[in-house]
């Protein structure tokens, strides 16, 4: 009966030791899988956080680009709408100074002066009122229309424009009427209200006088721009 016991006892004691081992294999193999998850873990974490910035780091870029890119375009159109308003400026004044009547020659002179600087208008006036000495006696007339005006150049907000007018005028010397195309040349100051500062004409009634800050003609064969 003691053996028996014994034997009981061993049987016992074996499988306890014999289960031990399996117990502790499982511990390390569950840490393991443990182990082996948080890193797959942190490395889906670390691409994911690396995707997104390089995202980021894209639409920065493309926004950048996008905001140069609407920058130019603005700058583009504001320059093309001053150019316009150059031409028109300089078109409606160059029309206005062609057309003129013997019998109303201070309206005339109005219009020879009218958007110029102070300076400008002060010499243009003395020079309208030594032409009227000639325009009343020859009894003329002159009546002008538009051709075409291009801005030349631009710098520190000063346009240079040359513009084309038709113009036909009539005298006691021609009376069926003369046709021509005058031409002007000014600048134009556009931070002081698009005052005209400088101007000369070819070919037109505008009294080309170099004490008036207005450069010599340079020739009757300039053609409009086709």
């Amino acid at each position: 009966m003691k053996m028996s016991t014994e034997n009981t006892n061993g049987t016992e004691n074996s499988a306890a030791e014999a289960t031990e081992p399996a117990s502790s294999h499982e511990g390390k193999t569950g840490s393991d899988s443990r182990a082996s998850i948080s890193v797959r873990t942190l490395l889906i974490g670390g691409g994911c956080a690396l995707g997104a910035l390089a995202i980021v780091g894209i639409i920065g870029s493309l926004s950048w680009q996008l905001i140069s890119k609407s920058s130019d375009l603005d700058a583009l159109r504001q320059k093309e709408v001053n150019n316009k308003h150059a031409e028109q400026v300089s078109l409606d004044y160059a029309t206005g100074a062609a057309d003129m009547d013997f019998r109303n020659p201070t309206e005339w002179s109005g219009r020879l002066t009218a958007g110029t600087s102070p300076e400008l208008a002060t010499r243009l006036q003395q020079a309208a009122t030594s032409m009227e000495q000639l325009i009343i006696p020859l009894q003329w007339t002159s009546t002008a229309s538009p051709i075409a005006a291009k801005v030349e150049s631009e710098s520190n907000g000063v346009y240079e424009v040359t513009c084309f007018v038709n113009v036909l005028t009539k005298n006691l010397q021609a009376p069926d009427g003369i046709e021509s195309t005058a031409t002007y040349k000014m600048s134009l100051d556009s931070t002081n209200d698009w005052q005209i500062t400088q101007i000369s004409g070819i070919g037109s009634a505008l009294p080309a006088d170099r004490d008036q800050s207005t450069p010599a003609s340079q020739g009757t064969d300039t053609a409009p721009p086709k």
